[in-house]
């Protein structure tokens, strides 16, 4: 269906920085992903909320959303082996997030660490912008994919060409900050009917006024779930690694 809102191309799947530990290529060099923090918490968000997860937070993004909650991981990070990466998540825990910065920028690596996941039997959550392809995603990957709104200030980027590769089980999130996003959301929604496709998240932006959202979502007459950021109610909005 053609957008509304006309698309920009979408950016390669696959892409990303071209600088690598060491002089190597290939399987070597494939070995490591670029980390901004490993931790493992209370899954936050989602349909997996509440439940113990711990998150790679990979490094670098491409895109600077105005909400943005991490913004250390737009730059820097730690070379870290896959092997280092298995070694560091605790035996009990069945929950692993993928998150960044933006995963996708490295998914040439991270193809190899899912496998390693999979193999390991964790269940694998992946968060990613939206703006570049998830064709290289396995199946067995649950996807959570943002569709960025005006306040974020990178709404122009494309997305539609990634409903191809979710399944029904994926969630599809929008941050919204005023009624104009709830507005862009609704229409979204409405133009590509995400809500009888998809699990369908709307999530307040830290401090909005939570009842005029909940109100719009019952006006809506959507199939949506509003969420908050369970973790930020637990710990604080400004608490790391949690």
């Amino acid at each position: 269906m053609k957008s509304e809102i006309e698309p920009t191309p979408m950016l390669p799947d696959g892409a990303e920085r071209k600088e690598s530990p060491g002089q190597g290529h290939g399987a070597e060099t494939s070995r490591f992903l670029k980390i901004s923090e490993l931790y493992t918490t209370l899954q936050g968000e989602g349909i997996h909320a509440g439940l113990p997860c711990f998150f790679i937070r990979l490094a670098v993004c491409d895109i600077r959303c105005s909400w943005c909650d991490t913004p250390d991981s737009w730059t820097g990070g730690q070379w870290r082996s896959r092997e280092s990466l298995l070694a560091s998540i605790p035996a009990d825990i069945a929950l692993v997030q993928i998150t960044g910065g933006e995963p996708m920028l490295q998914i040439r690596r991270l193809r190899t660490l899912f496998e390693d996941l999979h193999t390991a039997g964790k269940k694998i959550l992946l968060e990613t912008g939206g703006h570049r392809s998830l064709e290289m995603v396995p199946e067995y990957v649950h996807i959570v994919m943002d569709i960025k709104l005006p306040s974020s200030g990178e709404e122009d980027h494309p997305f539609q060409e990634n409903f191809a590769y979710l399944k029904g089980s994926d969630e599809i999130k929008f941050v919204v900050a005023s009624e104009e996003d709830f507005r862009r959301a609704e229409r979204w929604m409405q133009q590509y009917d995400l809500a009888s496709r998809f699990q369908i998240l709307i999530s307040p932006a830290y401090g909005m006024d939570l009842k005029k959202l909940a109100q719009w979502v019952l006006d809506s007459k959507l199939t949506v779930r509003m969420q908050l950021q369970l973790h930020k109610y637990i710990w604080g909005p400004d608490a790391t690694m949690v």
